[in-house]
Order: structure tokens, then C-alpha cells, then sequence
């Protein structure tokens, strides 16, 4: 099943952790600490009171992560990555309803990829992200291969287990994150 009609079939947790993970992900163009999105995780987890306490959470990591993106001039793919996790971030909507997380989670699953895609020193074949979403994956770069799959994988997990696919998907996440901030990492080396 393609990525699009996963997204398609997700239940609200899904949705919710499928964003989330994307931006988790994410971080270290944001300058933000491994745990400043736990408590968002943490909701997931929590039946019945999650709805409130996402919102809340919501606007804690944004204030966690109250960094100033890079310059909209800035053409350096660094810089178009870092305003594309800037953009997950401030769309992350406060109210858990199906409607807002599907739209946050497409969104964040495009952005994900295209900063994956930004990022990789090899070149992907495709002329856009959509056409990796939708299962065409022939000649794709590793990064935004591994990060499809990551995507997949984690909403696989929450449509098989619900709530006990929330550690493997924070799991599948964590792994993520580092092989971004090590990529983030090896190419400001080679700008020195």
C-alpha cells in the first residue's frame, strides 16, 4: 500500500503520530533538544485525556522551539529545510480532530521527504516527492528512501497495534532524527 493511501486509512492516533514522528524527525534543523516533543508522545499514549493535553503540548514545543528560521532568501538547502520544519511546526494544529490531523500529517509526510530530499548528496530521480508517495520508488536516493520507509513503517504500526505501536513508532523516529542531525552534521563539516 502506498504511503497516500495510508495516510488515506489512518485513524486519528495515526494520524497524529504519523505528523508528529515527521517532525520529530525533524528537530535538529530546529535547534531543539531530543526530548522537547516527548510530552507530545506522551499524549498519544494517554486515552482520554490526550485531546487536551496535545494542545497544550502543542503550544509547549513550539515555545521550546522558539528559534527564528532561516532567512526565506536563504538558498541553501539547509536553509529551504530548516523553513520546510519550521512549516511542520506551526502547522501542527492545537485541536486533535481528524480533519486537522489529516491535512497536518499529508503535509508533514511531503515536507519530511522534501528536507530528506534537500539534504541528500545523492540525487533523486523523481521531479517530486509526490510520486514516492504514491509507491514509484525506482531510482530513489537513500536518505528519502529510508525516510519513506520510516513513514510507512510507523503508520503500519499504529494501524496493526494502536496505542502498542506508539514505543516502536517513537523508536523508528529517534533512529530517524539521528541519521538527520548526522547528515546535517556532515555537511556543515564539508562547508568548513
Amino acid at each position: 500500500m502506498s504511503l497516500v493511501e495510508l495516510i488515506a486509512q489512518a485513524d486519528e492516533r495515526g494520524l497524529a503520530a504519523s505528523g508528529l514522528a515527521c517532525l520529530d524527525r525533524c528537530v535538529p534543523l530546529l535547534g531543539g533538544d531530543d526530548e522537547i516533543l516527548r510530552p507530545l508522545w506522551a499524549s498519544l499514549a494517554e486515552p482520554g485525556q490526550g485531546d487536551r493535553d496535545w494542545g497544550e503540548c502543542v503550544e509547549q514545543a513550539r515555545a521550546g522551539l522558539d528559534v527564528p528560521p532561516a532567512p526565506e532568501g536563504d538558498l541553501s538547502a539547509e536553509g529551504r529545510a530548516t523553513v520546510l520544519a519550521h512549516r511542520m511546526l506551526d502547522a501542527a494544529p492545537v485541536e486533535r480532530t481528524g480533519a486537522n490531523l489529516r491535512e497536518w500529517a499529508d503535509a508533514c509526510s511531503v515536507a519530511a521527504l522534501q528536507i530528506h530530499r534537500l539534504l541528500d548528496a545523492a540525487s533523486d530521480g523523481a521531479s517530486s516527492v509526490a510520486a514516492r508517495r504514491e509507491g514509484l520508488t525506482q531510482d530513489m536516493s537513500p536518505l528519502v528512501a529510508a525516510e519513506l520507509r520510516r513513514q510507512i513503517t510507523i503508520l503500519e504500526l499504529l494501524s496493526a497495534h494502536g496505542v502498542a505501536g506508539l514505543r516502536q513508532a517513537l523508536g523508528l523516529s529517534t533512529e530517524g532524527r539521528r541519521v538527520l542531525r548526522a547528515v546535517v552534521s556532515r555537511r556543515a563539516r564539508g562547508r568548513v
